[in-house]
């Protein structure tokens, strides 16, 4: 294990750190894609191989250590970074599909959802093929092909675990990693995913066996990184060290649950495999059941989907104790967000934006009224001074801290 987090570290290092993550540097004009009128990375004046070309060449000067330019989209204003230290960059705020597409919300209403994400520059798109068995994919997949958006344009994930009711349809062994993954693709009606995720860790399947099957999607086509959802951080560490003893694909971020309530994991744990390793986060659930919203008030609302059938444990989670001392939190946030001129659910949406190796962070919404004041959250993130994250802080009383 030391052995394998020594050579990433020197890894790293080796590759003159974003040099081969982000692409060229702005030249003197300025902008992010090197000097104006190059083309796709070629040197100004056509490339080649000449005195010419060799003579631009000029090293570069070292970035700081971890550092991951963040750029923003032209016409958008959306922000777009790096998919952990790998080369992929996906929209700061993605488009989740859980308990919406194929359930809550009707297939125009998802399509008006997609639509407006899409033209406001979110690139990543989520869902699993346990959600809503599988009517998720289908929805997503129905509305990509009537869109007909480029393929290169956006950014596909999908989770792999629940499949089915038969024994060999659940779980991480390599059978139904590449079953489902399959399955998955023909309701999408994609030829790959850019990232499949495991959506849990699998006690019954050795982690050889798993990161093999990974690799193998990959290496077919099947898609183009794979990562993890719900593992800890010690079970993405030996994914990462199988990978490196055999020479075989490692995970490249993991999806956690990460909100103003629930903060460990995401600010203690994933912040040094991020360092150590290259794992990103992409992080879901920045607004729980809506508790954030202040929407509840000390009751349900027959709209949120805590109110759906199958869905009763949010209820229970929202009317409970813990629930109705976190409503009294949010409540206790409404000043700071008038202060900065904001929503409350804005101001959640950047306080996890602000987290160190965040790549992106899911929204669920049921309406493209809604995604829209929730992409406001990206005005409110250059607000978030360290002095304002203090009072949130203090106002929280749950800042982890670290035990060593």
């Amino acid at each position: 294990m030391q052995v394998s987090i020594a050579c990433t570290e020197q890894n790293l290092r080796s590759r003159s750190s974003e040099d081969r993550l982000c692409g060229p540097r702005p030249g003197p004009g300025g902008g992010n894609g090197g000097t104006t009128g190059a083309g796709h990375g070629n040197p100004p004046g056509g490339g080649g191989s000449g005195p010419k070309a060799r003579a631009a060449l000029v090293p570069r000067p070292p970035a700081p250590a971890g550092a991951l330019r963040e750029s923003t989209g032209r016409g958008t204003g959306m922000k777009y970074r790096n998919l952990g230290k790998s080369g992929l960059r996906v929209s700061c705020l993605g488009l989740g599909t859980w308990v919406t597409f194929g359930s809550q919300i009707s297939d125009e209403t998802a399509e008006d959802v997609l639509t407006v994400a899409y033209e406001h520059g979110v690139n990543l798109f989520d869902t699993a093929e346990v959600y809503a068995a599988g009517k998720a994919e289908r929805t997503l997949g129905n509305i990509l092909k009537s869109k007909g958006w480029r393929r290169s344009s956006y950014v596909i994930t999908t989770k792999i675990f629940w499949g089915g009711q038969a024994e060999t349809e659940r779980g991480l062994s390599r059978k139904h990693i590449i079953e489902g993954l399959r399955g998955s693709l023909e309701r999408l009606q994609l030829g790959y995913v850019d990232i499949v995720f495991a959506n849990r860790s699998d006690p019954n399947c050795p982690m050889e066996e798993i990161v093999r099957a990974m690799t193998y999607v990959i290496n077919q086509g099947l898609a183009l990184y794979w990562g993890t959802s719900r593992w800890g951080a010690a079970e993405i560490m030996e994914a990462y060290s199988m990978a490196r003893q055999f020479n075989l694909i490692p995970p490249v971020c993991e999806q956690a649950e990460h909100h103003l309530f629930q903060r460990e994991k995401v600010e203690m744990q994933l912040p040094e495999l991020y360092h150590k390793i290259g794992v990103g986060s992409v992080t879901w659930y920045p607004l729980p059941c809506g508790l954030i919203t202040s929407k509840y008030d000390g009751r349900v609302p027959d709209t949120c989907r805590a109110s759906i059938k199958g869905y009763q444990w949010l209820k229970d989670k929202v009317q409970s104790e813990d629930g109705k001392k976190q409503q009294a939190k949010v409540m206790d946030l409404l000043p700071i967000a008038h202060q900065l001129g904001c929503t409350v659910a804005q101001l959640a949406i950047a306080w996890c934006l602000r987290s160190e190796g965040v790549s992106s962070v899911l929204l669920g919404v049921s309406s493209a009224e809604q995604l829209i004041e929730h992409l406001g959250a990206l005005q409110v993130l250059s607000q978030l001074t360290p002095q304002t994250v203090m009072e949130i802080d203090g106002l929280l009383r749950n800042k982890p801290h670290s035990k060593k």
